[in-house]
């Protein structure tokens, strides 16, 4: 296989609800990523892989706003999003969910809930029963603080109050680090279970031959840099990207 750009028809801008062009971004002086495209259409399931270092998480948090925006576009529902701040882009259906320190540990677990909607005038019942259908642990620990529930719970509380607004899109980086493995393929289960009632799902991911089993496409990234892009079925079962990235 060679670079995506040449063997790969990619999304075209107009049909994406995310686009991303060109995009250079960093922290302060530091630039990480060069000229990286990336897409995800309407519903679509996308994940991020390649070697640590590679600007993964970066990628995720330029969408959101998170880092020093140095040229290039993104675009998310026809409208350009580059260079606005987190609390402007969650406005537009954005929802976004780190890797670490993404709960309120002296908070209740409704109490993050609400967190999550913060933006509303307020709160509709629907939105938290919602998130309680989704994951009843939550519901069954909604007094509990935050800080005293499992990774995993905790993992899902994150999870929880990103859905609160009901994005179109929904940023997940590394969902399944720190978990126990007999934890790993429930969390990835949940995540599908979102994606089929029609959030599209951009997700980093360190578990790479797990996101690519499941998600509709992928991308490798290497040095801030596009390397792959292809059906995830197809990057696992392709046997240079197997080697370079995959352990063989």
């Amino acid at each position: 296989m060679t670079d995506a750009a040449a063997t790969t028809e990619v999304t075209t801008y107009d049909e994406s609800l995310l686009g991303v062009r060109s995009l250079d971004a960093g922290y302060g002086d530091l630039q990480i990523l060069e000229n990286v495209d990336l897409d995800v259409a309407d519903g679509e399931y996308v994940t991020i892989v390649g070697p640590n270092g590679a600007g993964k998480s970066t990628v995720m948090k330029s969408v959101f706003g998170l880092t020093t925006y140095m040229g290039g576009d993104i675009e998310f529902d026809g409208e350009a999003i580059e260079g606005r701040r987190p609390e402007e882009i969650i406005h537009h259906g954005v929802g976004y969910v780190p890797q670490s320190d993404n709960v309120f540990p002296s908070l209740s677990v409704e109490e993050n809930l609400e967190m999550g909607a913060y933006i509303l005038d307020e709160i509709p019942d629907d939105a938290m029963q919602a998130v309680y259908d989704r994951f009843p642990i939550l519901d069954e620990r909604r007094g509990q603080k935050a800080g005293k529930l499992s990774g995993g719970q905790q993992q899902m509380l994150a999870m929880g109050r990103a859905l609160m607004l009901d994005p179109d899109l929904l940023l997940l980086d590394e969902p399944s680090a720190g978990l126990a493995p007999d934890l790993v393929d429930e969390m990835f289960d949940r995540i599908d279970r979102i994606n089929d009632n029609g959030t599209a799902i951009l997700m980093v991911e360190q578990n790479a031959k797990q996101a690519l089993r499941r998600c509709d496409r992928s991308y490798v990234l290497v040095q801030g840099q596009n390397r792959y892009e292809e059906a995830g079925d197809v990057l696992l079962n392709d046997s240079a990207v197997r080697k370079q990235f995959l352990g063989g």
